[in-house]
């Protein structure tokens, strides 16, 4: 198992945070989009924990998180997909990778997938919707969504956590302190600017043409993306495998060796996909 190695690197004209682990000589890297407003460091376990299969990552604070410069102007996925083009470039990467997201990082995971489908060998969504026509989460949840103060308040995120994210967090006050520990406030508006990248955005009219196998990942219970959104996403997918976790909508935090376990299982797989799978739940 390898540690991630994080830098400052500067890319496209921005400064970016960018955390790297190595893969296992003829492994295929991991890149990995984080959720809205969150810094790499929210990952460190699941990349521990998928670095024991000899599987490298490559993930990035998005401009205005964590330890990345804030954005000049409001941005799309699409021109942020290019960005990570060049990440890849700027830390030597230049053949295929295996490509993941996580929330609102699923959706980057899809643009990216459209845009450069020759690049990405697999394609793994975690708790993530197909953009615009998503079934909406509960509106409680969605609402805390609008500002960043969880980010900033580790008290409040102490206070929100378990009926915002659902699963584990909602009966282990020492789970939600060990994660609010490890966040960083967005800058400025850099966290709305990500809100305003998705806005209207949907990968519905073009999921069918990606023929990349995908893992598709729901939390059974997750009140920011209920489960159904997985089903859609499978639905639309050509080549997709649909599992269900029994956690929440941070499952590769809280439920990080399980699903790095599944996750590892589809990426070296030989036979990493079945078409329209049924849900499955993992093991707790």
């Amino acid at each position: 198992m390898s540690e991630l190695d994080v830098r400052t690197l500067a890319v496209g004209g921005r400064t970016l945070r960018v955390g790297t682990s190595p893969s296992r000589p003829g492994s295929v890297p991991l890149l990995f989009f984080n959720g809205i407003g969150a810094n790499l460091d929210l990952v460190r376990g699941f990349a521990d924990e998928i670095g024991r299969f000899g599987i490298g990552i490559v993930i990035f604070d998005v401009p205005g998180t964590g330890g990345s410069s804030p954005p000049p102007v409001p941005y799309r996925l699409r021109s942020l997909a290019a960005l990570a083009a060049n990440v890849l470039a700027a830390v030597g990467i230049d053949g295929q990778v295996d490509v993941g997201g996580v929330s609102w990082g699923g959706g980057l995971a899809q643009e990216f997938a459209h845009q450069y489908p020759k690049r990405v060998r697999r394609l793994v969504l975690a708790a993530t919707t197909a953009g615009s026509v998503a079934i909406p989460g509960r509106l409680s949840a969605l609402a805390k969504l609008l500002s960043p103060r969880r980010y900033a308040e580790p008290a409040f995120m102490a206070r929100i956590a378990g009926d915002l994210y659902g699963g584990k967090f909602r009966n282990n006050p020492d789970l939600i302190a060990k994660y609010a520990v490890q966040l960083r406030a967005p800058h400025g508006s850099g966290y709305y600017f990500q809100l305003l990248a998705g806005l209207g955005w949907t990968s519905a009219l073009w999921l069918r043409r990606l023929r990349q196998p995908a893992l598709v990942m729901v939390g059974a219970d997750d009140p920011i993306v209920p489960a159904a959104n997985g089903r859609i996403l499978a639905g639309l997918l050509p080549n997709a495998r649909l599992v269900t976790i029994d956690d929440g909508h941070l499952f590769l935090v809280t439920s990080a060796p399980e699903s790095a376990a599944i996750v590892a299982e589809f990426l070296t797989s030989d036979e990493p996909a079945r078409t329209h799978a049924a849900p499955a739940a993992a093991n707790r």
